[in-house]
């Protein structure tokens, strides 16, 4: 009988260790499962402003700003898409590589999008944007509510050359931090 009592509680022990074992690794699974994770941003993640930047011998800098809204962590691909509303003669020249690589907006930080253009031409060679608009890379949230991806931005900062010689607005490759001004 003593054996058989030996038996039985050590078999009890294994399967008790056995159980605790699997349940600490489901645990510990669920754990790193439920550690933040970044999602393409929402438009209603961020605010956006249009940065006026250097200018000097016909050339003009700005920058497009994105910063997150407090308790926000979402990431922008590097080749964001940027369209201008307005002034039909003047193209958008997209110089981002494709392979950019994304940018993540966590509480209140920032990141930018250059912009580069002309301003030579006489006034009757240029056009003056209504403003200029990027597409959120996600236009739901974690949830699956459905957010409008579009951002506007009033255009500000005056004329752009839109002659045949001279109409494009260059845009770069989303940057993390603020924008340069002036």
């Amino acid at each position: 009988m003593t054996i058989r009592t030996t038996v039985r509680r050590t078999a009890a022990a294994l399967a008790v260790a056995g159980v605790a074992a699997g349940a600490g690794a489901y645990f510990a699974t669920s754990a790193s499962a439920a550690e933040p994770t970044v999602f393409p941003c929402t438009s209603n993640q961020f605010t956006t402003k249009l940065v006026p930047g250097d200018s000097g011998a016909g050339n003009r800098h700005a920058a497009l700003q994105f910063t997150a809204n407090m308790g926000e962590r979402c990431y922008l691909p590097g080749n964001l898409s940027v369209s201008l509303v307005g002034a039909h003669n003047v193209l958008v020249n997209n110089e981002a590589p494709a392979n950019a690589p994304s940018v993540a907006l966590v509480n209140g930080s920032s990141a930018y999008v250059p912009l580069h253009w002309t301003a030579i031409a006489g006034e009757e060679e240029k056009q003056t944007p209504n403003a200029v608009t990027v597409t959120a890379p996600s236009d739901s949230n974690m949830h699956g509510d459905r957010i409008d991806p579009s951002v506007q931005v009033a255009w500000t900062l005056g004329a752009v050359d839109a002659n045949e010689g001279s109409h494009t607005i260059d845009v770069g490759a989303v940057t993390q931090g603020v924008a340069p001004t002036v």
